[in-house]
């Protein structure tokens, strides 16, 4: 299996202002310390980024060298999304598009795509340098001519060689791209994550191994199913509920979002398949664990 090792992020804060010389000023892209690049108009477009161990995409989690990750993304509208990872040293490297089966990057509406998805033949394997690592997503709903930032040396089974070193170089080089769009049709957002060394403890006194710890409430149960108050957030539900496959070893492949409803796919090594769905209905909120 082909292993890509995606690297860690420099902090640099930078601003560019873009005036048309034959038209009216538009708003430039802000370039920034914390997300790179920014659009500073309002779109009905949005895009998200978040890491396997961080749903919401606000945190840092932590990973030690020879880990996998994984990155999911959505978007709210049908668009074209690009994913850059960006390390302490400022290696710059184009997660999304790719030419590996599956590499294309047009995404529709509220579907959740995966990095590695399963069936995939490469990892994300985590290495050093050790320190903050960022995930950049860009959504735009037209096609981004990407020429002068990366290339393809190889037609299928291969990422791009990235041109740009340093989070500054790869804002300044998306800002020439995205400066002659509509102001509206372009988005993004920034993930984060840390590669750490693994914490060293003392040796622990040999004890008697407990009793196996049931982790989940639908024992071996086919289909489970319970009906809860529904004042607690349904992303929140669905997140609790996925950790407990995740701990039976399921991995998820894909989540659709509705209104008052989520719905994902897991699977498991050797065979397996789990459907968890969370829906809102009145004043109470029902989940179906499925497993086959």
């Amino acid at each position: 299996m082909t292993s890509f090792r995606p690297h860690s992020l420099m902090a640099l804060t930078v601003a560019l202002a873009a005036v048309s010389s034959s038209g009216p000023a538009q708003a430039a892209p802000t370039l920034s310390a914390q997300s790179i690049i920014v659009n500073p108009v309002t779109s009905e477009l949005n895009v998200k980024v978040w890491t396997d161990r961080d749903s919401s995409g606000a945190g840092t989690p932590a990973y030690a060298p020879g880990e996998k990750i994984r990155l999911y993304t959505s978007v709210t509208q049908d668009a074209y999304v690009y994913l850059f990872n960006v390390d302490p040293q400022g290696q710059v490297d184009l997660i999304l598009p790719n030419r590996y089966q599956g590499g294309a990057n047009f995404l529709k509406a509220n579907v959740v795509k995966a990095f590695p998805s399963a069936g995939d033949p490469f990892s994300f394997d985590i290495a050093a340098p050790y320190g903050v690592n960022k995930v950049l997503a860009v959504a735009s709903r037209t096609p981004l001519n990407l020429d002068q930032i990366a290339t393809f040396k190889s037609e299928q089974n291969s990422f791009a060689s990235v041109k740009v070193t340093g989070q500054q170089g790869l804002a300044q080089a998306l800002s020439i791209v995205v400066t002659p769009l509509p102001q509206n049709t372009w988005v993004s957002d920034t993930a984060f994550y840390t590669v750490a060394g693994r914490a060293v403890s003392a040796p622990q006194p040999v004890r008697p191994t407990p009793a196996p710890v049931v982790v989940n409430p639908w024992g071996t149960q086919r289909e489970w199913r319970i009906s809860v108050d529904n004042r607690t957030d349904l992303r929140a539900q669905h997140d609790a509920y996925a950790a407990k496959l995740r701990a039976e070893g399921y991995v998820l492949v894909g989540t659709r979002v509705k209104n008052n409803e989520i719905e994902s796919e897991f699977r498991r090594a050797g065979g397996g398949k789990a459907e968890l769905k969370v829906k809102r209905k009145g004043n109470r909120t029902e989940i179906t664990v499925e497993r086959r």
